[in-house]
């Protein structure tokens, strides 16, 4: 009888111990302001996560509204539409397997187009672009933005910088449009950019790489990019090839918020 008097208090302690345990962590399951979080995490894990992310989720903007069919700028054939361009030191410009070659110059080698039905803004124009030997840009394409022009550098100073030249007289090395990539050689990339009046955007591959708002800034050209317009193509001392050039009007987008 002694030592049951004497274990009863300790069992009588760890019993209210456990069970006070037990009872402690039931609040966690019904408190409101934790239950809901846990209770979807255990019956939908990929819903919960989709919630937390909503916060830092972009809108995607919607997509134009085209006014024309696009336009290809190049039969695959002949140089219709376009004139080599004297750079001076300029390389071979050939029509190989449906696609434009640019040989090697130096250090420019490209051409412009002759058409004079080009728009100035609310348009977008793509191609497919690679580079089968070089050390520099093989797609330099110039383009109209209103009443001046101005240059996509795709793979300059180097092989890696992409951006426009120039915004307010820097060039796209030195404004912030300029990001740096890494480009194949022999790979395709696809090119596409957007002209409206108060922005040019850019994508290679479907990820937008420039996104300008170009309201108030001055936009022109550099050098002997000048020769490229209205419209043209260059690459500097590097092997270049082009294809599937189009162009596509669109009706002016609500300006941005």
């Amino acid at each position: 009888m002694n030592f049951t008097r004497a274990f009863s208090p300790l069992c009588i302690a760890f019993l209210l111990i456990t069970c006070g345990s037990i009872r402690g962590t039931e609040p966690a399951v019904n408190n409101p302001a934790i239950a809901p979080s846990l209770s979807q995490t255990l019956q939908n894990p990929t819903q919960s996560a989709v919630k937390t992310q909503e916060p830092s989720e972009k809108k995607k903007p919607s997509e134009p509204q085209w006014t024309s069919k696009p336009k290809s700028l190049f039969d695959g054939k002949s140089l219709e539409g376009w004139e080599t361009i004297e750079f001076g030191g300029q390389g071979d410009c050939e029509i190989k397997d449906g696609k434009i070659e640019l040989q090697a110059g130096d250090p420019f080698t490209g051409l412009s187009s002759t058409r004079d039905d080009l728009p100035k803004t609310n348009y977008e124009i793509s191609l497919e672009a690679r580079k089968t030997d070089g050390i520099d840009f093989f797609c330099g394409l110039t383009f109209p933005v209103a009443d001046s022009h101005c240059t996509l550098i795709v793979g300059g100073w180097g092989g890696s910088t992409v951006g426009l030249s120039c915004i307010d007289d820097q060039d796209a090395s030195r404004n912030d449009t300029c990001s740096y990539l890494k480009f194949e050689k022999e790979q395709w990339y696809k090119i596409k950019v957007r002209v409206q009046p108060e922005t040019i955007q850019v994508w290679i591959d479907d990820e937008k790489v420039v996104d300008k708002n170009i309201k108030g800034k001055k936009i022109s050209l550099r050098g002997d990019t000048t020769l490229c317009k209205p419209l043209g193509l260059c690459s500097f001392m590097t092997v270049a090839e082009y294809k599937n050039i189009q162009l596509r009007k669109f009706a002016p987008l609500p300006p941005k918020k």
